[in-house]
């Protein structure tokens, strides 16, 4: 593995322009090598982001040079990689994480909110100057999901919590032409598995948002809530409940899909195009008051990234 090398001195005199040159090698994550020599793993954009250091630091007075750095075996590559080691950032964000989980309960609900969105600010941005990233950052995002969850159930106390009970096998066509229900002004689980039952499970089903749980007709077919007929297993949202319920899970479109509802509703492995999505549902629910209006724009969403996930999946002839 390379790394570029910047190589920088500057005027003793210019105290202002080594706040501004030091201030940016901290934002972009370089290692250490030796005073004045500044590591970054070597990448097209990189290399840009040095050459403007190296270009500020000569316009200053200074000497600034980019080079490529090779180390001579294994050991001195792993040597190099320790000066971008982050696990005590992580250790320290992890603890104030832990204090602010503890703190959640006496927030209220504003106050949780802003503070989960600054800890994952926090958090983006010490992962974006990871570039090896390992064991603490997987800790930390673990808990960050935490947090996340427990600020989601303050917003939205009626997110149901996950059964541990074992996902049955069942044939769609003892569940077609059905009434379903969900708890009203739904958001991504709720949409795409409403979506996932049009399509691919009861094409004639009919939906019911409920003010709150209790509120279900005995004769429909909960899901997404507590006590629902299909809800979160495991570690399955709904949707990917539904999928291993109907045998959909081979279907590698829908499992895509899944991926990104579980990263919207309850956070793990990111999904790249998940921002948008999450992007467009919103608007579409600020847009739509009335829920099955809401659902029928959340149909053509989910319906042209099924038809992508399609395409991306399909053999090349």
């Amino acid at each position: 593995m390379d790394f570029l090398a910047l190589f920088i001195s500057l005027p003793a005199r210019g105290g202002t322009e080594r706040t501004r040159v030091w201030r940016a090698l901290k934002a972009l994550g370089c290692g250490t090598l030796r005073d004045g020599v500044y590591l970054l793993p070597e990448a097209a954009e990189h290399v840009l982001a040095l050459e403007t250091v190296a270009a500020d630091a000569r316009a200053a007075g200074g000497t600034g040079d980019v080079h490529v750095l090779m180390g001579r075996d294994a050991d001195h590559v792993q040597a190099l990689r320790q000066l971008f080691d982050r696990s005590t950032d992580y250790a320290a964000q992890a603890g104030e994480a832990r204090q602010l989980l503890s703190e959640l309960a006496s927030l209220d609900t504003a106050a949780a909110v802003r503070r989960e969105q600054q800890f994952t600010r926090r958090f983006e941005q010490l992962s974006a100057i990871d570039f090896f990233p390992g064991e603490a950052r997987q800790q930390l995002a673990t808990l960050m999901a935490g947090i996340r969850q427990a600020v989601a159930r303050q917003v939205s106390p009626d997110e149901p919590s996950a059964s541990a009970a074992p996902i049955q096998r069942l044939n769609p066509a003892e569940h077609r032409r059905r009434v379903w229900a969900t708890r009203e002004r739904p958001r991504v689980d709720r949409l795409a598995s409403a979506w996932l039952i049009k399509r691919h499970i009861d094409t004639q089903a009919r939906f019911v948002w409920l003010r709150k749980p209790r509120d279900c007709p005995r004769d429909a077919l909960g899901f997404d809530f507590d006590g629902a007929a299909f809800s979160h297993t495991g570690s399955r949202v709904t949707f990917e409940t539904l999928l291993a319920s109907f045998g959909l899970e081979g279907d590698a479109a829908l499992a895509r899909i899944g991926a990104l509802v579980h990263f919207l509703d309850v956070g793990g492995i990111p999904v790249a195009e998940a921002a948008g999505i999450e992007a467009v549902l919103e608007g579409a629910r600020t847009q739509q008051p009335d829920d099955d209006k809401l659902l029928k724009d959340a149909m053509q969403v989910f319906d042209c990234l099924s038809a992508r996930y399609q395409t991306d999946t399909r053999p090349a002839e």
